[in-house]
């Protein structure tokens, strides 16, 4: 068949059956509303609003629900492609938990970018957000400056400028760093110590992921690093996932819901604050962070699901998880589990339990935000 006539057909099938499970999902909710007793008029702007919504309603079902319960199946199965699935019980889910080595250390990667990345995201664009909120000329044109990197971290072209950002020999960065340390050189012990606090911390613990201390002997011995040792970014297991963090922290779009939390605190309290004597470290921790804690609250509880689910990076920025499996984060192995080597049961199993994960750790966050956050209409 001519590809161009195969292509119309399918267009004209989609067409007609958007259009007919649209008729039938309103003729249903139609029936629904005259079978509770509605009038005439009530039953045909049901009818009518079920109409337009129903493409969506349809979508959904097909493209979410669908493949949810399938993967939910699946995940019981061992299942690869073209071969029919065979059930096999909850064999997927006790080798993930007790013999799979690779999802240990990717659960433990995933949990380490989030303890340590997700307190800086929150922590800088708390403090841009502070910046940005004051009424300055050209305020407009630095808020688009500050959000630039929002819009163009997540795509694959940019996180490839990174590759050669973050090249050790001669990336911009490290470039970037000999030369203000040729122009300052007392930053250079400061750099050291931040290279052996670095590298020292995240021997510690690849020795507790692995069980193996002896890269982390090797480091305590050598001591302070020389003046000439710089970052090694994404070609060191030391230093991957703090180059990881780093491009989080650059892109973090958490600063736009920090400034709109902003410009929602009321101007009086920092007016009763004045006239009280209370400083500008009290205004801050006693006035603007309070009134702030929502957007807080929602940042921690977004960016949790985020870094949890980490996976471009992973994939464009070092070689299949390196160095050493130290980028190896749950999505980045259960792409490879999935796509890789075909084991599509496997990598369905894996993806609930990372839901799971994900949910208890937003269940835990809702239980405790009755403890810090405060939404000023419970005053009221």
């Amino acid at each position: 068949m001519n590809p161009k006539l195969y292509t119309f057909l399918w267009a004209v099938a989609t067409v007609v059956f958007i259009i007919l499970s649209s008729l039938a999902v309103a003729s249903v909710a139609k029936l629904i509303a005259r079978w509770r007793g509605k009038n005439r008029t009530y039953q045909a702007r049901t009818f009518a609003s079920y109409f337009f919504a129903s493409p969506w309603i349809v979508g959904y079902i097909i493209f979410v629900i669908g493949p949810t319960l399938a993967s939910l199946y699946w995940s019981f199965t061992r299942f690869k492609l073209p071969d029919p699935p065979v059930w096999v019980g909850l064999q997927n889910y006790i080798q993930l938990l007790t013999t799979d080595d690779q999802f240990r250390v990717s659960i433990l990667n995933s949990i380490y970018v989030t303890l340590f990345g997700l307190p800086l995201q929150l922590a800088m664009a708390l403090v841009l957000a502070l910046l940005l909120y004051r009424r300055l000329p050209g305020e407009q044109a630095f808020r688009m400056i500050y959000y630039l990197p929002v819009m163009l971290a997540a795509n694959a072209a940019m996180l490839i400028t990174w590759r050669l950002v973050l090249n050790p020999n001669n990336g911009i960065l490290n470039t970037l760093i000999r030369m203000i340390e040729d122009i300052f050189p007392f930053l250079v012990p400061v750099r050291q110590g931040v290279v052996w606090f670095t590298e020292i911390t995240n021997a510690a613990f690849l020795g507790l992921q692995r069980g193996d201390f002896n890269l982390l002997q090797q480091i305590v011995a050598r001591g302070l690093p020389g003046p000439e040792v710089m970052p090694l970014w994404h070609q060191s297991q030391l230093w991957s996932k703090p180059a990881i963090i780093f491009i989080g922290v650059w892109s973090c779009g958490m600063m736009m819901i920090y400034l709109a939390a902003l410009s929602s605190v009321p101007p009086h309290l920092y007016e009763a604050a004045l006239v009280d004597g209370a400083s500008g470290w009290q205004r801050f921790w006693r006035i603007t962070f309070p009134m702030i804690s929502p957007a807080t609250f929602y940042n921690l509880v977004v960016g949790i699901i985020a870094t949890l689910q980490i996976f471009e990076q992973s994939y464009v920025l070092t070689d299949n998880g390196g160095p050493a499996q130290s980028t190896y984060f749950v999505a980045y192995y259960l792409w490879r589990s999935t796509f890789r080597f075909n084991k599509i049961g496997y990598g369905a199993a894996m993806s609930w339990i990372l839901l799971v994960l994900i949910l208890v750790l937003t269940l835990i966050q809702f239980r405790l935000a009755n403890r810090w956050v405060y939404y000023e209409y419970e005053e009221a």
